[in-house]
C-alpha cells in the first residue's frame, strides 16, 4: 500500500481504538467472566453509543451534527465511565478499574487489537485494486452517508427525493458518518476504510464468541492453545467461508440461469478452477438471494446487512454471557428496591451500575437495557436482525428460566416469567428505537406476509389480515440445491445434535447437567434452521413480482449462516477434543470413527476456504493494478469534468441546498452529483424510491417534472417547477446533455448565473428572487 494510505488506516484505527478504550470498562462488566473480559465488544458499544447520542440530540435539536459536537459526545461518555461520584455528589474520584483492567489482561487485548488491525488493513489493501464507489447498489450507500454528514439534525434529508427524510434503515451508515467526522478523513475514502472495519470486527468478535465457548467448557478455565485455534477457525469460517456451491469449479460449467445438479455435469478436464463465476453461490436457487459474509466483502456494498454484522455478534456475545454468566447471588425483585430507605436509594442514583445490578424477572435490569438497545440498533441498521435475535433472546430466556426451576417446572410458569421479562425488553426497545420510528415507515416497504402454494379457494379471498394468498406464487426450492447450500452446515449441525442427545439423555431421561455452551449452541442451531425453512412457506412482500422470496430469504439466511459457521467451528472443536479423549485411552474402534469423521470435516473445511480466494482474485482483476483507497477516482475516467464539479461542488456548497441533476433509473450512473455530494435532487433512482414509499404513483410523476425542468423553454412553468421543489443549483453534464437532447440552457441564464464550469460541465445558481 501506498504511505498516505497506510497513513489512513492507521489514523482511523487509531479513532477506533481510543472509541473502544473509552468503552472497556463499560464492557467488561457484562462479559467478566470472558477470558477476553469482551474486549473487542467495547468498540462495538462505543461506536453505537456514540452515534445514538449523537442521533438522540440530533433529533431532539440539543446539539448540531459536526466533529466538535461527536468529540464532546465521546467526552461526556468517558466521565460517564471513567469518572464517579463520592458520597458526596460535589466530589469526583478518577477509577482504577481501567488501568486494573488493562494491566491484568493486556496480552489478550493486544492480541485480540492485533487481530482487528490485520482485518481492517487486509480488506483495506483488497478495496485499494478496486476501491470504486461505483455499481450495484453503492450509490444509495454512499448517498446515505453523505447526506448524513451534511445534516445538522436528525432525521437525515433522502438525497434523492427532496424534501423528505430517508425511508430506510440508516443507522449504520449515521455510525460510518460519525466515525467520519471523528476521524477527519473523507467520505470517499471512509467507505472502503468502513468496510475494512466490519471485516476486522466481525473476525475478532466471531474468534471471541467461538473461543470463549470452549473456554466455558474447562473446568480449570486457563486460556489454552486449542481455545485460540478453535476460535480462528471459528472466525475465519464465518468471515471468509463460502458454501458447499464451490463443488462446480471441479465441473464443466452451467448456464447461469439454469443450475443443475452437479453430478450431472462432466468433469473439467482442464482442472480446477473452470470459468467459475463467484456470485453463482449467492444466486443458486431459482429467483432467490442467499448470499454470506465473504460475498458482501467481495462487492462491497456498505448496506445495512453488512453494517450490522458487528451488532449482531455483540447480541449473540451477550446472549452467550447471560446464559454462562454464574449466578452467585439470591434474584432480587425489583419491588424488593421501593423498600429501601430513601438515603440508599439516593447513594444508588448515584452509582448507576449498582442500580442496574438489581433483577426485573429473570434478568438484571442492566441487561435488559442493553439487549434492547443493541436490538434497537439492529433494527434501525437492518431491521429484520432486531426481531431475528429477538426470537434468540426468547430462547435463551426459556432455556435460563428452566436451568434455575429445574425441567419439571410447569411449561405455563416458564412462559409467564419469560414474557415478563420479554415485555420489559420490548418496552425498552420501544423506547430507544422511537425516535428512529417515528420519521420511518416500515409499511411503505414491506405489505404483507405471502403464503408460498398458497391453496386455491384462498387465492380467491386474496388475504386475511397482514396474509396474503397470491395466485402463480410457489417457488419451492430443490432438495439438491437446499443441500449445496447448506450441506455444509448439516454436517456439523446433525453431529453436535447426536453428540448433544447421546451425552445428555437416554431412554431414561437426562444424564447429566447440560453444559451452557452446548446449550447455547444448540439455541443457535433450533433459531438458523428455522430461518432456513421460513421462506419455503412465507414470504414477505414487497414491489418485486418475481423475486417475491428474494429479499425474505436474504435477510433470514443471511443470519442463519452467521450463526451456523460459529455451529461448526465449535462442533469441529469439540470433535477435536472427543478424538483426543479416545487417543488418549487407547480406544481404536472410536478413534477409528473419529479420524473419519475428522477427515471429513476437514475436507469440507478446504472446499468453503477455496471460495474467498477465487472470488477476491475475481472480481480484484487478480490483485494487479493498485489504485489507492479513493473510491471516487473511476470518476476521472468515466466523467473527468463532472468528477471535477463534484468536488468543487464539496468544498463550496454548505449545508443541503437542492441540486437538480437528470433521472435515470436504477443501478445506472445517473444521480451521481446527489450521491457523491450529500446534496438532495429531485428524483435519484426512481424503483428505490419505489420501494422506499411504498407505491410508483409517489416517485414517478416527478420524472416528467425533471424533464420539463431541463427541456422546456416556457420560464413561468420552469420557474413554478424550481419554486416547487425549491431547487437552488443547476447541474448540467455529459448525462444531463444525453437524457435531455432538446435542452438549450436558455432558461438557467435566465433565472440564475453559472458559478462553476468546466468543459461542457456547468453549475447553475439560481436568482434569489
Amino acid at each position: 500500500m501506498q504511505l498516505s494510505d497506510i497513513f489512513f488506516v492507521l489514523h482511523w484505527w487509531l479513532v477506533l481504538l481510543l472509541v473502544g478504550l473509552i468503552f472497556v470498562s463499560f464492557s467488561s462488566r457484562f462479559f467478566s467472566h470472558f477470558f477476553d473480559k469482551g474486549y473487542i465488544f467495547s468498540k462495538m458499544l462505543g461506536m453505537s453509543f456514540t452515534a445514538y447520542t449523537i442521533f438522540l440530540l440530533g433529533t431532539l435539536h440539543i446539539l448540531p451534527f459536526s466533529q466538535w459536537g461527536s468529540y464532546l459526545v465521546l467526552l461526556l461518555w468517558f466521565i460517564v465511565f471513567h469518572i464517579r461520584f463520592a458520597r458526596n455528589p460535589n466530589r469526583l474520584l478518577f477509577t482504577t478499574s481501567f488501568f486494573k483492567l488493562i494491566k491484568n489482561h493486556w496480552k489478550i487485548f493486544l492480541f485480540e487489537e492485533l487481530l482487528f488491525l490485520c482485518g481492517l488493513f487486509f480488506l483495506s489493501y483488497i478495496r485499494s485494486f478496486s476501491p470504486d464507489i461505483h455499481g450495484l447498489e453503492k450509490y444509495m450507500d454512499f448517498g446515505f452517508i453523505n447526506s448524513i454528514l451534511r445534516t445538522t439534525y436528525f432525521p437525515p434529508k433522502d438525497m434523492w427525493f427532496t424534501p423528505f427524510s430517508i425511508n430506510y434503515y440508516y443507522f449504520g451508515h449515521l455510525i460510518t458518518a460519525v466515525l467520519t467526522k471523528l476521524s477527519g478523513i473523507p467520505s470517499l475514502i471512509t467507505f472502503n476504510l468502513m468496510l475494512g472495519t466490519i471485516l476486522g470486527l466481525t473476525f475478532t468478535a466471531a474468534f471471541s464468541i467461538a473461543a470463549n465457548l470452549i473456554y466455558f467448557l474447562q473446568e480449570n478455565k486457563k486460556l489454552h492453545l486449542k481455545i485460540i485455534v478453535s476460535g480462528l477457525l471459528s472466525a475465519f469460517l464465518v468471515t471468509l467461508g463460502g458454501n458447499l456451491h464451490i463443488i462446480y469449479a471441479f465441473f464443466k460449467p452451467y448456464s447461469n440461469d439454469h443450475p443443475v445438479p452437479f453430478w450431472n455435469l462432466a468433469y473439467n478436464p482442464s482442472g480446477f478452477p473452470n470459468s467459475y463465476w463467484y456470485p453463482n453461490a449467492t444466486r443458486f436457487i431459482y429467483n432467490t438471494i442467499h448470499e454470506f459474509p465473504i460475498y458482501s466483502w467481495v462487492v462491497s456494498d456498505l448496506h445495512g446487512h453488512v453494517l450490522d454484522i458487528p451488532f449482531v455478534l455483540t447480541t449473540i456475545a451477550l446472549l452467550l454471557s447471560l446464559m454462562t454468566k454464574s449466578q452467585n447471588t439470591k434474584s432480587k425483585q425489583i419491588i424488593n428496591h421501593k423498600t429501601q430507605n430513601s438515603r440508599t436509594l439516593k447513594f444508588k442514583m448515584w452509582n448507576l451500575f449498582e442500580t442496574w445490578n438489581l433483577e426485573f424477572g429473570i434478568l438484571k435490569i442492566k441487561y435488559i437495557l442493553l439487549l434492547s438497545f443493541l436490538l434497537a440498533v439492529m433494527y434501525m441498521t437492518n431491521a429484520w436482525d432486531g426481531g431475528i435475535y429477538l426470537l434468540l433472546t426468547l430462547l435463551v430466556l426459556i432455556y435460563l428460566k428452566i436451568k434455575q426451576n429445574g425441567w419439571g417446572t410447569r411449561k405455563i410458569y416458564i412462559l409467564t416469567t419469560v414474557g415478563y421479562s420479554l415485555v420489559a425488553i420490548c418496552a425498552a426497545f420501544f423506547l430507544f428505537s422511537l425516535p428512529f420510528s417515528i420519521f420511518f415507515s416500515v409499511s411503505s416497504i414491506a405489505h404483507g406476509i405471502g403464503i408460498v402454494c398458497a391453496p386455491t379457494f384462498l387465492t380467491k379471498i386474496g388475504h386475511i389480515g397482514p396474509f396474503l394468498f397470491e395466485p402463480n406464487h410457489c417457488q419451492k426450492s430443490p432438495w439438491w440445491q437446499l443441500m449445496i447450500l447448506y450441506g455444509f452446515f448439516a454436517f456439523f449441525a446433525v453431529s453436535f445434535i447426536l453428540m448433544f442427545f447421546k451425552k445428555y439423555f437416554t431412554f431414561q431421561g437426562k444424564r447429566s447437567s447440560i453444559l451452557q455452551s452446548d446449550a447455547f449452541v444448540l439455541c443457535l442451531i433450533i433459531l438458523s434452521t428455522t430461518l432456513i425453512i421460513i421462506p419455503e412457506f412465507f414470504y414477505v412482500k414487497d414491489i418485486y413480482p418475481d423475486y417475491y422470496r428474494a429479499n425474505t430469504m436474504f435477510k433470514l439466511v443471511f443470519q442463519a449462516f452467521i450463526m451456523l459457521m460459529l455451529v461448526s467451528g465449535y462442533t469441529f472443536a469439540r470433535f477435536a477434543g472427543i478424538f483426543r479423549t479416545f487417543l488418549h485411552k487407547k480406544r481404536f474402534i472410536k478413534i477409528f470413527s473419529s479420524a473419519i469423521w475428522l477427515f471429513i470435516a476437514i475436507w469440507l473445511c478446504g472446499l468453503v476456504a477455496l471460495y474467498p480466494y477465487l472470488a477476491f482474485m475475481s472480481y480484484y482483476g487478480n490483485l494487479q493494478t493498485y489504485h489507492g483507497l479513493d473510491g471516487t477516482k473511476y470518476l476521472q475516467t468515466l466523467y473527468p469534468t463532472d468528477y471535477d464539479a463534484i468536488n468543487w461542488i464539496n468544498k463550496n456548497i454548505q449545508g443541503q441546498p437542492v441540486i437538480l441533476e437528470a433521472q435515470g433509473d436504477s443501478y445506472t450512473d445517473y444521480a451521481r452529483v446527489s450521491s457523491n455530494t450529500g446534496l438532495p435532487t429531485v428524483l435519484g433512482w426512481t424503483v428505490h424510491e419505489w420501494l422506499w414509499r411504498g407505491s410508483y404513483d409517489i416517485p414517478s410523476p416527478r420524472i416528467a417534472d425533471v424533464q420539463t425542468m431541463y427541456t422546456s423553454t416556457d420560464v413561468n412553468t420552469v420557474k413554478q417547477l424550481f419554486k416547487k421543489y425549491n431547487v437552488q443549483y443547476i447541474f448540467v453534464g455529459n448525462l444531463e446533455r444525453t437524457k435531455y437532447p432538446t435542452m438549450t440552457e436558455t432558461v438557467f441564464k435566465q433565472l440564475g448565473k453559472v458559478v462553476y464550469q468546466n468543459g461542457n460541465t456547468r453549475i447553475y445558481t439560481l436568482n434569489s428572487t
